[in-house]
């Protein structure tokens, strides 16, 4: 594998001009996330990958359309700047007011202890990604049994004090992904990693940017 500068973005694409169905609704560009704040480094609402992993998402992308659905993107590439405000807000900062939708039955200082958040994350070598599936008739997401980011055991991908339709739809997303190189992560439905990620050493600091991609 060849190691890259964390400044280096040459080896990444806009998402959405690999995979044009893809919806994208970046939570860490918004106020809608835990923290309740848009985190460092997100300086546009869109997702970035590696060329790698936008390649095998189109293979699922286009699995996934014929079976009726899109691919809905909340996250991808994540700046190290993004993971450091993560890491101050868990041990320094004392606010907690998204705790009742994002974590209502973990004390925020568990949070890192319990893996829910990582001190140093896989998204950061830009080959991991967190989606869902949109309904193509209804327009809505499908039901997965607990919402993205939610911080529980309800959020593990093999839990099943759900129904079974919501565990199915996990499935459904799960065993495309896997299919097509994907690893899962035990405590989050929505999460996985390209298995032969280019970069796995290299943890990248550039913004989430289109106009840092294309050097503008």
């Amino acid at each position: 594998m060849s190691c890259k500068m964390p400044m280096d973005s040459s080896g990444f694409v806009l998402l959405a001009d690999f995979v044009p169905q893809i919806v994208q609704e970046i939570r860490y560009y918004s106020t809608y996330n835990f923290i309740g704040d848009r985190i460092d480094g997100y300086e546009e609402p869109i997702a970035l990958l590696t060329k790698e992993a936008a390649r095998a998402l189109k293979n699922v992308s286009n699995e996934m359309v014929v079976q009726g659905y899109r691919l809905k993107i909340y996250d991808a590439y994540r700046p190290v700047s993004a993971v450091n405000q993560f890491k101050l807000w868990g041990i320094e900062d004392q606010d907690t007011r998204m705790k009742p939708y994002f974590y209502p039955d973990i004390e925020k200082q568990d949070l890192f202890k319990k893996g829910y958040i990582a001190s140093r994350s896989s998204h950061s070598r830009g080959s991991t990604v967190d989606l869902t599936l949109i309904d193509m008739k209804t327009g809505k997401e499908l039901d997965m049994g607990s919402p993205f980011d939610l911080f529980s055991e309800k959020s593990h991908p093999d839990y099943r004090g759900i129904t079974d339709e919501q565990f199915e739809n996990r499935m459904t997303l799960q065993r495309a992904m896997v299919r097509n190189g994907f690893d899962t992560l035990d405590c989050e439905w929505w999460h996985f990693t390209l298995k032969d990620e280019p970069y796995p050493d290299t943890y990248f600091e550039f913004p989430v940017s289109a106009g840092y991609l294309r050097g503008w």
